[in-house]
């Protein structure tokens, strides 16, 4: 079994920063892309900043310069440190995982709980 556990997130005043941590454990051979996403309300899931490894990391065009994602492979975690947030912007952010479990168990797709991060206007 696979979990995705999330910290961070809550309310945010328009120009603050807030930072994200999501940690992938259990029964775990290769951990593949790891990736932050977000959906409001009303709107469709979409990828905030995804990373193949700890170098190889890529940002949507409406974060670039503002968001930071980092990844700790040794640990299976990533963060997003996010500045200069917004009220265009709040949503469930979520953490993904492409995880290859060993024997039987194959290769998967794993989400996170999603905290919520809310930026009043």
């Amino acid at each position: 079994q696979v979990q995705l556990v999330e910290s961070g997130g809550g309310l945010v005043q328009p120009g603050g920063s807030l930072n994200l941590a999501c940690s992938a454990s259990g029964n775990i051979f290769i951990v593949y892309t790891m990736a932050w996403y977000r959906q409001s309300p009303g709107q469709e899931r979409e990828v905030v900043a995804s990373a193949a490894d700890r170098s190889n990391i890529n940002y949507a065009d409406f974060v670039k310069g503002r968001f930071t994602m980092s990844r700790d492979g040794a640990n299976h975690r990533i963060y997003l440190q996010m500045n200069s947030l917004n009220p265009e912007e709040p949503a469930v952010y979520s953490c993904f995982a492409d995880i290859l479990q060993p024997g039987s168990a194959g290769r998967g797709h794993y989400w996170g709980q999603g905290p919520q991060v809310t930026v009043p206007s």
